[in-house]
Order: structure tokens, then sequence, then C-alpha cells
């Protein structure tokens, strides 16, 4: 899988729980400026790693304190794809 597969399916997933178009996501939006709150979060984590087969090293309790960074959807596809690159290792 390369990286605009991945990028289009983390945003893809982003988009569903988002309830937006993927068209209307862009890089540097953060969960909370598209409407994603924890609940979604998980879920859009949940969804991420079935697609990819990987484990995302997130805390739901503590977001900010997981090693995996979800401050921007630039930084989630940056994080799958360093997962799947591990994964593959």
């Amino acid at each position: 899988m390369n990286t605009q597969d991945v990028k289009q399916t983390v945003i893809g997933i982003i988009a569903d729980q988002a309830m937006l178009e993927p068209g209307d996501i862009a890089m540097d939006s953060t969960p909370e400026s598209l409407g994603i709150d924890s609940m979604g979060l998980v879920e859009a984590i949940f969804a991420i790693e079935e697609a990819f087969d990987i484990s995302v090293p997130f805390n739901a309790n503590e977001p900010q304190g997981s090693e995996f960074d979800i401050s921007t959807v630039a930084h989630i596809v940056t994080g799958v794809e360093a997962l799947i690159a591990e994964q593959r290792a």
C-alpha cells in the first residue's frame, strides 16, 4: 500500500466520523475542528486499526499523553504510515 492509499483511507475514515465528504478534510484539520468528539476519535482509531491491520498506541483516557499524535489529520496519516512500516520491518 503506497502513501497516497494510506492518506486516502485515513481521510475517508475521518470523513465518515465527521460526517463530511473526504474533499472537505484538510491535512491541517484537527479532530476538534471537524467536530469529532473523543468517542468519534476512538471509533476512528479502531477503524484505522482494522483497515490497516495495525495496533495504534492510543490511550483514549489520555489522548494528549499517547505516543500516537492525533493533533491534525496530517499527523494521523504520518503516524499510520510509521506503524505500517514498523509492522513490515
